[in-house]
């Protein structure tokens, strides 16, 4: 089959174009996938950047989300049929493969049926993102209908997603974006108010917005710099989520000051450490996402498609900043 290979940990120069045996079902419960699409995240290039997981050493195929077609079933198999559309994000951290490739063989409860309305394209862009938010949002920080929630970097690939999220709860959303174009594209999601972070302290603008009282919930990715920033805008007693580290030498006085609650979402946790029950939330979150986009209460917007070949562009799009939703490689 044909796939895309880490041959080196560096840079983009190192994703290889390779012929590989094609996986086979080694379980019952397992289900063969032809993939059409596959989801390209930053940690895919963090990944390649800085190493794989579980002590791996490359060549590996990399790449957590894809959606495909299923192809054939184990014995075992109750959830799937030949024929099936399904999407997931499994493998591409260096122990199972992962979907930059032709084919792949997942267990059939780390896939999901796909959206009836969504293309592969579509589908293959969304399970990563969508269960961040997910986590971030409802699990961790605890949205609610009616509290005001600032999600930063609106117009990328789990911002996007989060805006509408938050907005189908009944929250009210601000957000940050950095040029003319990233904000009309996060005002058309459903933001309430989007703050120009070139032009606009986001703090100070975040205390007008909400009369000087702060928002109860903020979703944090940018980096380090921006946590600490987010504790100022932060209402007492809001729930601060943030999908990176924040770094070292942290003075968290003004959060305990303000009786933060500050928590961190990974959504490869169950992946990396073998966790069941997570993995079977991971399912119910994308069907119930699933039920969101059939209802036209949510999209995945999919910024640019490069062909399976052209992986390492897809990577340097990525790491430029300049992208718009999700990045996907068509197989």
């Amino acid at each position: 089959m044909r796939a895309v290979q880490m041959t080196a940990v560096g840079g983009p120069e190192g994703l290889q174009s390779a012929e590989l045996p094609e996986p086979q079902i080694t379980s019952p419960t397992q289900v063969q996938v032809r993939l059409h699409a596959a989801g390209v995240n930053p940690v895919d290039t963090k990944i390649r950047s800085g190493g794989l997981f579980y002590d791996a050493r490359p060549p590996a195929v990399l790449g957590c989300d894809g959606a495909g077609e299923v192809i054939a079933v184990g014995d075992a198999v109750d959830r799937f049929a030949v024929g099936d559309r399904a999407w997931f994000c499994h493998g591409g951290l260096g122990r199972e493969q992962g979907n930059y490739a032709e084919f792949t063989v997942v267990e059939q409860d780390q896939a999901e049926k796909m959206p009836e309305t969504l293309d592969f394209v579509q589908a293959a862009g969304g399970p990563l993102v969508l269960i961040t938010a997910w986590e971030a949002l409802f699990d961790q920080a605890r949205l609610a209908a009616g509290e005001t929630v600032l999600i930063h970097a609106g117009a990328g690939g789990v911002g996007h997603v989060a805006i509408q999220l938050a907005k189908a709860r009944g929250a009210r959303v601000l957000t940050t974006a950095g040029t003319l174009e990233s904000i009309e594209f996060a005002r058309s999601l459903g933001a309430d108010e989007v703050i120009d972070y070139h032009n606009e302290n986001i703090v100070e603008r975040t205390m007008t917005l909400t009369d000087g009282k702060g928002v109860e919930v903020c979703l944090e990715s940018v980096g380090p710099q921006v946590f600490r920033d987010s504790i100022e805008l932060m209402a007492p007693y809001g729930r601060l989520v943030t999908l990176l580290d924040p770094g070292k030498d942290l003075d968290l006085s003004k959060a305990r000051l303000k009786n933060l609650q500050i928590a961190f979402t990974l959504m490869l946790t169950p992946m990396l450490l073998d966790l069941r029950e997570p993995r079977l939330h991971h399912g119910e979150i994308l069907r119930e996402c699933a039920m969101l986009i059939d209802d036209g209460k949510l999209r995945i917007h999919v910024g640019h498609t490069f062909p399976l070949e052209q992986a390492a562009e897809a990577h340097r799009l990525i790491e430029s900043g300049h992208s718009h939703g999700k990045v996907v490689l068509s197989i």
